[in-house]
């Protein structure tokens, strides 16, 4: 993973300019809930082929929660990097149980699947062709996803949405 781009419209810019994948965000953002940053896997030359959007807020089960959503091509290995799995992809087994959680985009509907990881709620999915993996701290922040989680690709025209920004997340490389 890059060093983080920051908590900004100017880092923000950054990432959409050499994004080659979708920049999930969940919109409406959760109540209180902040962007914290945005990270991603690639290079200028051949753009990204993975990004994250992190978010900080309250977890609904008390405390502060953070959460990091993840867009990214086959193979690649930045959302099981961050949910702390040692392989590139959720593993032997995905998806054999029916989903647990869905993410809208547009008109459809996408399922996604809990994914085993020690110490955070992992859920994981495929949209588009991208792999999309929502990862949430602490575990118990994973009831967010009791609800369907509307996605908004930040690349598509017209999303120049008035993103509320907080302090940089702790789960990004430092720039």
């Amino acid at each position: 993973m890059l060093p983080a781009f920051s908590p900004s419209r100017e880092g923000l810019d950054g990432l959409l300019r050499i994004a080659g994948v979708p920049v999930w965000l969940p919109w409406p953002l959760p109540a209180g809930w902040l962007v914290t940053g945005f990270a991603g896997a690639g290079d200028e030359r051949t753009g990204m082929c993975a990004c994250a959007v992190a978010l900080s807020g309250p977890n609904p089960l008390g405390g502060p929660a953070d959460m990091l959503v993840v867009a990214e091509e086959p193979g690649i290995g930045l959302g099981a990097a961050v949910a702390g799995l040692d392989a590139v992809d959720p593993g032997a087994g995905f998806a054999s149980a029916p989903p647990i959680a869905t993410a809208s985009f547009g008109k459809h509907d996408f399922p996604l699947w809990q994914v085993d990881s020690p110490d955070r709620a992992v859920f994981a999915g495929e949209i588009k062709g991208h792999w999309l993996w929502v990862v949430l701290w602490p575990e118990t922040a994973g009831i967010l996803l009791i609800e369907p989680i509307g996605l908004r690709d930040l690349r598509d025209p017209g999303m120049d949405l008035d993103l509320p920004y907080g302090a940089p997340s702790p789960r990004l490389p430092a720039a």
